[in-house]
């Protein structure tokens, strides 16, 4: 199954994550399809730069959201954006 989910970056204190679109069976940091932005939770506020296109896209596809993905995309209004195509 394929997931769009996090993807670690940065130091220890430092988290950045990019936004990738993966198979379910691969590591955390390792092998991704896509990737379709970043997030950066220690802006403040939070700030996530997403690819809504591609984002769409794969969403249409089947590819399922991790929770914290969920959560980004309905606050970036992409998944009423899905809802309001399908």
């Amino acid at each position: 199954m394929v997931r769009i989910r996090l993807r670690r970056q940065g130091t220890n204190s430092r988290p950045y994550y990019r936004i990738v679109v993966a198979d379910q069976q691969s590591a955390r940091d390792g092998a991704f399809i896509e990737q379709i932005g970043t997030y950066n939770p220690k802006a403040n506020p939070p700030a996530a730069t997403i690819n809504e296109e591609s984002a769409v896209k794969w969403l249409k596809q089947g590819a399922q959201p991790s929770e914290a993905i969920a959560l980004i995309f309905k606050r970036q209004g992409i998944m009423d954006k899905v809802k309001a195509s399908a």
